[in-house]
Formats: structure tokens, C-alpha cells, sequence
């Protein structure tokens, strides 16, 4: 299946502009089934983990993996940027890796017919479209920051000279959830640049045995290209332009600013639980991801149901339990479940008494 997205349409008050995006939803539905099919064929079960990576992909968003080890994050990734046609380097993240490692370094070069000397800029393997950082939190803070200023501002800065990364970018940075030692974890301002916190869980026991049978034996599995790297930058335009209803918006904040323990009107056990809540960046990223959900879905409008969708992955890297918390068992998971369980009680308490009033 070919599906043609060489450019977004630049209005949708145009009624043929309209149509073409309609158009371009459809394909991308149509499409984003082909590459549940098609990465099915490698990776058995983590469907959840797969549609959060590809929803983060067309909202321009990167992705921190938190997973133990052996459960195919890395053959996930690499087959993902293959189906996508997307250039892929994986960087294993360890105690003594510098920032030229990863974004380059001017190198001497000797030009043998004029014999001068110059200095040359040889690129690192943040020059690709989809990078994996495994292990992130292995490597010292230096190195952190030089990749996170390549996820903010798209590009790396070597010396003097500024140099634009490759489009679309995408990483995903994976975290190893049971061994902390010699780790320098991500602050919480660092983890902040990451769209989604995606929880790699264990595969079932049907799943399993199903994976024992398909990588033992002597079959390699074969896919084929679903999409380029020109028509996903064409679909990242047209999430953006998913239009959203004002009571959603109003939901993604209200979701938000519930989970800031300095609020007046948060849930009593906000105060209790959390230390820390979600800043504005954790809303504009609540919307992105509830309109890449809708679209993969063959829809043109967002829902709330599509905000709580996205609510755990966006959310649970940007709340900073208590002591409290820790000792009661309650994890960041929990307390988004609380808040998903109280915001829509206080929406609809506003929304009666501007009725009355």
C-alpha cells in the first residue's frame, strides 16, 4: 500500500484544503494499521508501548523507555525506523562518553594538492532520524545536556558552529529501572523535554510463547515500508491542525494544574502525595498526543477520552512523590488515576453552577 502526503494543507477554512486534509486522515489511519501489522510481525504483543511511540512520532515528540532488560526495546526501534524508511544509530550511553561523542567534532584535514590544513566537521550519530539512547542515565550530566539541546532545539552547536539535525528527529532514551548504581539520573527539568514516559512491562504468557517460538527457530520475519521520511513531516502538519473543542482544552488544563500540590482548588490528596506538579508544557503535550490519537483513529476531532488516553505517559515523569507517597506504595501511576477519577467531578460541578449562575 502506497499512501501519497507530500505536503499538508495550509487551511482548513479552504473547503478543498478541507478535503485534502480528510484525505490525508484517512490515509494515515489506513496506514497506521498497516504498521501495526507490519511491526506485529517482529515484536510479539506491547501494543500499548507501540501506539505511544507512534503517536509521540507524529506529534514531534521523543520517548524515555523505562523497561528491564531483554524485553526488545532496541528491536522495536530499529524496526520501526525501518518500516518508516527512517535512518536509525543506537548510542549505548556509559560513564565515559563526552558530548563529541555523540554530536561530532571538528577534525584536521590535510588537503593534498594544496597541502593546507583545515578543519573539517565530522558528524556523530545524533545525525540520524531516529536515534535510541540506551541507558541515558549512564553517562554524566555533560553529555545529557548535549543530547537534550539537540532534542529542544533541533539541532548541535560544536564550537562556533551551529548544525542542523535531520528531519523528522525522534529519540528514545531508555532507563534500566532496577539498577541504580554509578547512574546519574535526568532532573526533573531534563525529564521535562520528553513527551512520554513509556513503561515497557513484562509480555504475557500467551505472548511469550509466542516469542520462544518465532525467534528460535530459522525464519527471519520480512517487512516492508509503510511510510517515508517526507510524508511522516507532512502528517506531523497535519496533527497539528486537528482541530479541539474549548471544553477539551479546558479538561487538559484543569488535569494539569490539579496535579500542582500549591493550588488552591487541587484534590486534598495532591497536597499529600505529591511534592511537585505538571508545568504548562505537560498540557501543550496533552493535546498533541490526544490529536495524534484521534487521528491515527480516522478521526478529525478530539475528545477528552483521548486526553486521559495519554494522560499516564504524559504525566508520570512530571510528578515528584512525597515520602508519604513512597511509604504508602502510591506511585506517580496512582495519582494520575486519582486525578482522572477527580478532575471530571470538578468540570462538571463548574459547568452546573455556571448554569445556575
Amino acid at each position: 500500500m502506497s499512501v501519497e502526503f507530500d505536503s499538508a494543507p495550509e487551511s482548513v477554512d479552504d473547503p478543498q484544503a478541507r478535503e485534502q486534509e480528510a484525505q490525508a486522515i484517512r490515509g494515515l489511519a489506513a496506514a497506521y494499521e498497516r504498521l501495526r501489522v507490519e511491526i506485529g510481525k517482529v515484536i510479539i504483543g506491547q501494543q500499548d508501548v507501540v501506539d505511544q511511540l507512534l503517536i509521540a512520532l507524529f506529534s514531534r515528540g521523543h520517548c524515555l523507555l523505562v523497561g528491564v532488560p531483554g524485553l526488545a526495546k532496541t528491536l522495536l526501534v530499529s524496526t520501526i525506523s525501518e518500516i518508516l524508511q527512517l535512518s536509525f544509530r543506537r548510542i549505548q550511553f556509559t560513564p565515559d562518553l563526552m558530548p563529541s561523542d555523540i554530536t561530532g567534532t571538528d577534525v584536521l584535514h590535510d588537503d593534498p594538492e594544496t597541502g593546507r590544513r583545515t578543519f573539517q566537521f565530522m558528524q556523530g550519530p545524533l545525525f540520524t532520524n531516529m536515534l535510541l539512547a540506551d541507558e541515558v542515565n549512564r553517562t554524566p550530566p555533560k553529555t545529557q545536556a548535549a543530547l537534550l539541546e539537540a532534542m529542544q532545539e533541533q539541532h548541535v552547536t560544536v564550537g562556533t558552529n551551529t548544525y542542523r539535525l535531520p528531519e523528522p528527529f525522534f529519540v528514545l532514551a531508555t532507563q534500566n529501572p532496577i539498577e541504580q548504581e554509578g547512574t546519574y539520573p535526568l532532573p526533573e527539568a531534563q525529564l521535562d523535554r520528553f513527551m512520554f514516559n513509556v513503561v515497557v512491562k513484562y509480555p504475557s504468557a500467551a505472548e511469550e510463547l509466542l516469542i520462544l517460538k518465532q525467534t528460535t527457530g530459522g525464519v527471519e520475519p520480512q517487512t516492508s515500508m509503510a511510510l517515508t521520511g517526507k510524508q511522516i513531516l507532512a502528517l506531523q502538519e497535519v496533527v497539528r491542525k486537528v482541530p479541539v473543542s474549548e471544553h477539551v482544552f479546558v479538561y487538559a488544563r484543569d488535569l494539569v494544574r490539579a496535579s500542582r500540590p500549591t493550588e488552591d482548588d487541587a484534590p486534598g490528596f495532591v497536597a499529600d502525595y505529591l511534592s511537585w506538579g505538571a508545568g504548562p508544557r505537560a498540557g501543550q503535550f496533552l493535546i498533541l498526543g490526544a490529536k495524534a490519537r484521534a487521528i491515527l483513529e480516522g478521526r478529525f476531532h478530539v475528545s477528552t477520552k483521548d486526553v486521559r488516553a495519554v494522560a499516564h505517559p504524559v504525566l508520570r515523569h512530571r510528578l515528584v512523590t512525597t515520602f508519604k507517597a513512597d511509604s504508602d506504595g502510591i506511585s506517580s501511576d496512582d495519582v494520575i488515576d486519582m486525578l482522572l477519577e477527580q478532575v471530571p467531578v470538578a468540570l462538571k460541578k463548574r459547568a452546573k453552577k455556571l448554569a445556575e449562575g
